[in-house]
């Protein structure tokens, strides 16, 4: 019945049986449709690992498609390189393979503490003999 639901919801016309079928296993996966993903992909902070992904396949396709790719090219060229690596992404995922979340970046538990004045003069000095300036 979910399919059915996304059907009608995405669809202007009546899918086929597999389209039906796509429609169905992304739900019980948590896949969100193909141009959702694109848009989230499009839309995520830096760094992008950090951010809460819907499905780590829409994680993964970002990455394939690569950022940079995805944030300079607009979405008539862009899309459809995402699609096919969320296509390839979403059929692992349907065949059981768990993809792995991004591994969140985090800082330092232990900042370092400033230098004072004199070691940071000290420092400049050291690097200005070692640069010849």
């Amino acid at each position: 019945m979910q399919g059915a639901k996304r059907a009608i919801l995405q669809s202007e016309y009546l899918p086929t049986v597999h389209k039906m079928l796509q429609l169905c296993a992304a739900g019980e996966n948590g896949l969100p449709e193909s141009r959702a993903a694109y848009r989230e992909a499009c839309n995520a902070p830096s760094p992008k690992t950090n951010h809460r992904w819907s499905h780590p396949a829409v994680y993964h396709a970002g990455r394939e498609s690569n950022w940079f790719f995805l944030a300079n090219n607009p979405e008539s060229v862009a899309y459809s390189v995402f699609a096919e690596h969320y296509r390839k992404f979403c059929a692992r995922v349907l065949e059981g393979e768990k993809l792995p979340a991004p591994e969140q970046l985090k800082l330092e538990e232990k900042p370092g503490t400033p230098l004072s004045k004199e070691e940071n003069a000290q420092k400049m000095a050291e690097l200005r003999a070692e640069l010849g300036i």
